[in-house]
């Protein structure tokens, strides 16, 4: 008689348990989700990335471990844009830059000489990212498009020692 008591008071606990915890979802998911969407307007108000900062830029290392490497070799890259809003063929005539941090593991591996010798691989992906994008797009948003490049280049070397890309000259036509 004593176990069926007990099997009975523990099967009401897990039951008041069960009841407890369904009050609990119900009263606290909607209030959840609501502060969850003040949140996302708040800072889609103020401009915040959601994801926390990413930092693509070499700002914060000292220019004493920035070291820089071409890839046009003297000569610009001509890339065919892709057809934009008005129907006709554009291209991009860029020269490409990297800056590298030189006390980073990846540039101990790769180095300029690495860069150099991967330097037509590294065009094929400028050519790529670049070209599939309109003229309107490179001319409003180039920083977007140098940051794609280089999160591209990072993949690539599975390194960040490439801290940014430049165009240090380029025209839209």
């Amino acid at each position: 008689m004593k176990k069926n008591l007990m099997s009975v008071l523990i099967l009401a606990l897990v039951l008041a348990n069960l009841v407890l915890t369904a009050i609990l979802m119900i009263s606290v998911v909607p209030q959840t989700k609501k502060a969850n969407e003040l949140i996302t307007k708040v800072c889609s108000a103020i401009d915040l990335e959601l994801e926390g900062g990413k930092d693509n830029s070499a700002l914060n290392i000292p220019m004493d471990r920035i070291e820089t490497v071409s890839l046009s070799d003297g000569e610009s890259l001509t890339i065919n844009l892709k057809t934009g809003e008005d129907g006709e063929a554009h291209h991009a005539v860029i020269s490409v830059s990297l800056a590298l941090d030189n006390k980073s593991e990846g540039y101990k591996t790769y180095g300029p000489d690495g860069i150099s010798a991967k330097a037509d691989l590294i065009r094929d992906e400028v050519n790529k990212i670049v070209g599939s994008h309109t003229i309107e797009e490179m001319r409003e948003s180039q920083a977007d498009v140098q940051d794609e490049i280089l999160a591209r280049l990072r993949r690539m070397f599975d390194s960040d020692f490439i801290v940014s890309v430049a165009f240090p000259t380029y025209t839209y036509e």
